[in-house]
């Protein structure tokens, strides 16, 4: 009866998220980040956006500001709760859908690069990069099995989708771009697809669910994106962002 009292007294004292069955940390989920890009928006259905880049020499260490703010646009709609490495839907707001022209909301991890130019043309470019040609696609298509991936659609026999994002435009826009680890792990059907930073199309000028700046801002974020810092994006309105500050230990 003894030991069974510590036991219970030592479970109650530990901090929440250390009991069984409870969300691991941020600082756990983002798993040795030491790169961040905070976008945040004045509300939930605001276009306009302020990115800011942080950096950190360490896990637990403080973050530090880089650069100056950059001026961005998200979807159309706004924001609205993505699927990333945060747990779940941490304030009111509404939930990502496919096609509902809103970007995520979240914490995302930023994989790779992408871009037309082809690889020995982007050699300032530390991410993983894939050059994107006519064949490429992004497939937005919930019912396919490459749901929310990219794909080269002459290297598969039969496509299964019927809708698809192209990769290389025939405007600026894919240019450059950072493929976003939104619903990717794996997809969840209908929760949405193809997320990238890119190109914008001008001030204020709203995406269909990404996050876009000016080619001149891009190319810097892209030059100083670093995968060994394991970069993530957080991407929040002002009053989430601010809720959450603490205890995601955000800057």
């Amino acid at each position: 009866m003894y030991i069974r009292t510590l036991v219970l007294a030592a479970l109650l004292a530990a901090p929440a998220a250390c009991q069984p069955g409870m969300p691991a940390p941020m600082e756990d989920r983002m798993d040795g980040a030491r790169q961040m890009i905070v976008s945040t928006t004045a509300e939930w259905d605001a276009v306009d956006a302020t990115l800011q880049r942080y950096e950190r020499a360490a896990p637990g260490q403080p973050w530090t500001a880089v650069g100056a703010p950059i001026p961005a646009a998200v979807g159309r709609t706004g924001l609205a709760w993505g699927t990333g490495i945060h747990p779940g839907p941490a304030i009111e707001g509404p939930t990502k859908r496919e096609g509902d022209g809103k970007a995520p909301a979240g914490v995302y991890r930023l994989s790779s690069a992408f871009g037309y130019a082809p690889a020995a043309e982007a050699g300032w470019i530390r991410m993983p990069y894939m050059q994107s040609d006519a064949a490429i696609e992004c497939v937005d298509d919930s019912r396919s099995r490459f749901y929310n991936r990219r794909v080269d659609r002459d290297t598969i026999p039969q496509p299964d989708w019927t809708s698809h994002e192209e990769m290389r435009r025939t405007d600026e826009l894919y240019r450059w771009g950072v493929w976003v680890d939104h619903n990717s792990d794996p997809p969840r059907p209908m929760g949405g697809s193809c997320i990238f930073l890119h190109v914008w199309a001008g001030p204020g000028v709203a995406t269909s669910g990404c996050t876009s700046m000016a080619e001149s801002n891009l190319r810097e974020v892209l030059a100083w994106l670093d995968p060994r810092a394991r970069p993530v994006l957080v991407q929040l309105p002002a009053a989430a962002y601010a809720g959450l500050r603490g205890a995601w230990g955000l800057p």
